[in-house]
């Protein structure tokens, strides 16, 4: 019986199975390995139900962006991947195997959002450390200026500053020439510039072959970088796609216009005043536009767009969640 896995589009509380390929041409085509996989997979803490029977497949050369509420069990999820957690129930396979055993380990880098660096070590200490837990590695001077630490090599961590502690956390997620990289919240508490330099790099990764799962607190971030969006909520998977598949699932759209005072109009779900100009979320904007028609509201500079992420985002997680 063939495994259940996370289909390129779901708004589901389960992944569902993928299609056979009905092209000639398929088997002559080499398919992108699956690199890690969830397969009903619940985790409690307690009372808690952190993943509430989640399956999702990760594939080689994939960039997956997992977004989701506080508490919504995105870290969870990756402590799994990584085997610092086991689940209450179903299976976690990483590169084959199981998240426990180290050989498969080395096969992966971690950032997690909360890092610890001995203040006393200096910076190419921490790097040819974490260096040696690997058959190979990438070459130290290299990797600090992708990440922009070049000429910190002799610096102390206590002597850093809290950017710079970021990017070296960050940094040493690919020291080992990894296949798949799990990033958790990589640019906490980074500035502007410090966060797209290291996109560059991530992105510079990325564009060598290597896989990556990221999450983060800014949308921007991952519609910047995420071919594939991944939105869990509650435990579950609400949504997996494409960023415009994403935004199709939420079924809204922004209306803005030049316009006075509005009467009650269908299907808005919010609205939001600036200056002269109306910014609104519908779920039918040519319901909206024929209502303001009716009504004979004067208006001008209509504008009909698609949603952003964060906008989408918000609509898919506010959504009762369904049974299971």
């Amino acid at each position: 019986m063939a495994e259940p896995t996370a289909g390129p589009l779901a708004e589901s509380t389960a992944a569902p199975v993928a299609a056979p390929s009905t092209d000639p041409a398929a088997g002559t085509r080499a398919r992108p390995e699956t690199l890690a996989r969830a397969v009903g997979v619940t985790r409690r803490y307690g009372d808690v139900l952190a993943l509430d029977g989640l399956s999702l497949d990760i594939r080689s050369g994939e960039l997956v962006g997992l977004l989701g509420p506080n508490g919504a069990g995105k870290s969870t999820l990756i402590n799994l991947f990584v085997g610092l957690r086991k689940p209450s129930s179903g299976r976690v396979e990483l590169l084959g195997g199981s998240p426990a055993d180290p050989a498969r380990r080395r096969g992966i880098g971690v950032t997690p959002q909360e890092t610890g660096l001995p203040a006393t070590l200096r910076v190419r200490e921490v790097v040819d450390f974490v260096a040696a837990h690997y058959p190979r590695s990438v070459e130290r001077g290299a990797l600090l200026e992708r990440f922009g630490l070049s000429g910190l090599e002799r610096r102390q961590i206590g002597g850093l500053s809290g950017g710079q502690k970021r990017r070296l956390a960050v940094a040493l997620a690919f020291v080992g020439d990894p296949r798949l990289v799990f990033l958790d919240e990589p640019t906490t508490g980074l500035d502007v510039e410090a966060r797209r330099s290291l996109w560059e790099a991530v992105r510079h990764f990325h564009a060598e072959g290597g896989t990556v799962v990221l999450t983060s607190h800014y949308l921007e971030e991952v519609e910047a970088l995420a071919e594939r969006v991944v939105v869990i909520g509650q435990g579950r998977i609400l949504a997996d796609g494409t960023t415009a598949e994403v935004r199709d699932i939420a079924g809204v759209r922004r209306v803005t216009l030049t316009a006075g005072d509005l009467p009650e109009l269908p299907g808005v779900l919010s609205a939001e005043r600036d200056g002269a100009r109306t910014h609104l979320l519908t779920t039918d904007a040519d319901t909206l536009v024929r209502a303001l028609v009716r009504a004979d509201v004067p208006f001008s500079d209509l504008e009909i767009r698609p949603t952003s992420l964060e906008e989408a985002f918000i609509t898919i997680t506010a959504r009762p969640s369904r049974a299971a």
